[in-house]
């Protein structure tokens, strides 16, 4: 909710998913410039739900890989390198501040 708030006062308009099974649900219905995915949610993490969709990335043969940015408190070194494994593109820790958010925001503008 945060970053919700943070993204509209930079001027961004964002959907909000409370777990990744309706990241993966809005991913299929809708194109969106940019995931921040929060990688502990309920039902399926943001892990999974990031793998799944590099899956059918792949599987669709889609050129055009989504920018996906990891948004955690475990902000240690392994849970990062964690994150890029799986496909993520970059990563914020929480809490989420505004220069961050900016920052990754024009890195994938």
């Amino acid at each position: 909710m945060i970053a919700l708030r943070l993204l509209a006062k930079l001027g961004y308009q964002a959907d909000c998913a409370m777990n990744g099974v309706e990241v993966l649900d809005a991913f299929k219905t809708k194109s969106y410039d940019l995931i921040l995915m929060d990688v502990q949610m309920p039902e399926m993490d943001g892990l999974e739900a990031t793998r799944q969709i590099r899956v059918i990335e792949k599987d669709t043969g889609s050129s055009n890989k989504i920018k996906i940015v990891a948004m955690t408190a475990n902000a240690m070194q392994e849970d990062r390198e964690k994150c890029l494994l799986i496909g993520m593109d970059d990563f914020i820790s929480k809490p989420v501040r505004m220069e961050d958010l900016s920052l990754v925001l024009k890195k994938f503008a």
